[in-house]
C-alpha cells in the first residue's frame, strides 16, 4: 500500500501561505500530533551544519516544529551526534558552539540542545536489528531514550549514498562516531595521474592516514576509517573507491543503522524533509555549493522510505541548473544525483529499506 507523503510548495502571497505557516500545516496534515504523548521527551533530530556551511534548515522553521511539539505536551530537545571526522562538531562542546553560532540557541529555536552521544561520543546503546550486515547497531543514548522523535532533514546529494535524506539522517545522524565507523568500512585509493599533491586530503584526514609521497597522496589502509572526507575535499577528484563492491555494502549498512534508530519508536516518529538549497554535498562540509536544481518545497510523512522516494522523484523531475556541480543529466526526469556523483545509486537505499521493513517506496503525494 502507498504511504501518504504531504507536500507544500514554496509559493506565497500572504501570511497564511508563508513558509512558516506551511511547516505548521504539514505537521498537522501528516498527523504528527498522534506520535507525541504528554510528557514525552521528544528528540528533534536535525543537522546543525558544519562551521562554514549555510544550507542547513533554518532555525526559524525548526521553532515551528518545537512549538507544535510543546502544544502536544511533549518536551522537545534539539539533537544530533558527534562526527567521525575532524571539524567543528567532533565533540559536544564544539558541536553545541557551532549550533548556537548557526542560530540554534534557545531564544530562536525554543528548545535546549543535547548532543545525544555525549561529550566524546561514548553515550550509546546497542540495539538489535535483523540485517544482512548487522545483528545490532550502536545508537546514541539520548536518542534511544527519547519516547518520540521528529526528524528534520535537508535533502541534498551525497557523494557515496547518492542522496542524503531521512534514512541517512537516521543512520549516520543517530550513531556515535564508532557507529559511523561501522557503517563506512570502505577504503578509498588515490588515482595517481590526477593527483597534484595539493595536500587537502592530508589536512582533512581525521586519522592521519594520508601522506604525500613522491608528489602523490598515499592512503594507509591500516589507519583509514573510510570516512570519505578526502574524497569530498579533493579538487581533482583524484581519490576514489571501488563503487561496484564497496558502496552497495556501505549503503546497506547505513540502512540497517536507520532501522536500529527507529526501533522502539514505532508510530512515534514524524519526518519532514526540506527540498531547498539542494546542494551537491552533505551539510557536513564547511561550505555550501550552488544548488543543482531549483528549490521545490517541503515534505512530511510518517514513513522514512516513502518521504525519501518522493524527494528523490521530485528532484529528478526538475530541470538541472547549469554551471553547478551537476555535470550531466540536466533534463527533467534524469537522475540528478548520478549527474553529480556519476557512480552513485540512491535507489539502493529505498530497496534495502523495503527489504528490512523500514517503510515503503510506494507513496501517494498529497499537495496541501
Amino acid at each position: 500500500m502507498a504511504s501518504p507523503v504531504y507536500f507544500a510548495n514554496l509559493r506565497s502571497r500572504d501570511e497564511k501561505t508563508s513558509t512558516v505557516a506551511k511547516v505548521c500545516a504539514l505537521f498537522d496534515c501528516a498527523g504528527f500530533a498522534s506520535a507525541i504523548s504528554p510528557g514525552d521527551k521528544t528528540a528533534i533530530k536535525l543537522h546543525f551544519g558544519e562551521l562554514g556551511n549555510d544550507s542547513y534548515i533554518s532555525p526559524v522553521f525548526v521553532r515551528q516544529v518545537v512549538d507544535k511539539v510543546k502544544a502536544c505536551g511533549g518536551l522537545p530537545f534539539l539533537t544530533d551526534t558527534n562526527t567521525l571526522y575532524r571539524g567543528s562538531r567532533a565533540n559536544a562542546v564544539d558541536h553545541i558552539t557551532t549550533a548556537i553560532l548557526h542560530g540554534f540557541d534557545y531564544a530562536v529555536a525554543g528548545a535546549p540542545l543535547i548532543i545525544a552521544d555525549g561529550l566524546t561520543g561514548r553515550n550509546f546503546v546497542r540495539v538489535p536489528v535483523n540485517g544482512r550486515h548487522f545483528t545490532d547497531v550502536a545508537i546514541a543514548g539520548d536518542i534511544a531514550s527519547a519516547q518520540s522523535m521528529i526528524v528534520l532533514t535537508h535533502f541534498k546529494a551525497h557523494m557515496v549514498s547518492g542522496f542524503g535524506g531521512a534514512i541517512k539522517n537516521l543512520a549516520m545522524g543517530c550513531a556515535p562516531p564508532g557507529g559511523k565507523r561501522e557503517q563506512h568500512k570502505a577504503y578509498p585509493f588515490t588515482i595517481p595521474e590526477r593527483c597534484t599533491a595539493c595536500g587537502k586530503c592530508t589536512a582533512a584526514c581525521p586519522k592521519d592516514a594520508i601522506t604525500i609521497r613522491d608528489k602523490k597522496s598515499a592512503i594507509d589502509r591500516n589507519l583509514c576509517i573510510g570516512c570519505f572526507e578526502c574524497m569530498t575535499v579533493c579538487p581533482e577528484r583524484a581519490i576514489d573507491v571501488d563503487w561496484a563492491t564497496e558502496i552497495p555494502k556501505f549503503v546497506e549498512r547505513m540502512v540497517e543503522y536507520a532501522a536500529g534508530a527507529v526501533r522502539g519508536k514505532e508510530g512515534r516518529i514524524g519526518y519532514m524533509s526540506f527540498l531547498t538549497r539542494i546542494t551537491p554535498d552533505c551539510d557536513c562540509v564547511p561550505w555550501s555549493d550552488a544548488a543543482i536544481v531549483p528549490d521545490i518545497g517541503i515534505l512530511a510523512a510518517k514513513d522514512p522510505v516513502a518521504i525519501d522516494a518522493a524527494a528523490y522523484d521530485l528532484v529528478n523531475a526538475q530541470t538541472g541548473i547549469l554551471d553547478t556541480e551537476l555535470h550531466s543529466h540536466h533534463a527533467k526526469g534524469a537522475d540528478k544525483f548520478s549527474g553529480v556523483w556519476k557512480d552513485t545509486d540512491g535507489l539502493r537505499q529505498i530497496r534495502h529499506a523495503e527489504e528490512l521493513g523500514l517503510g515503503s517506496g510506494r507513496y501517494e503525494l498529497i499537495r496541501i
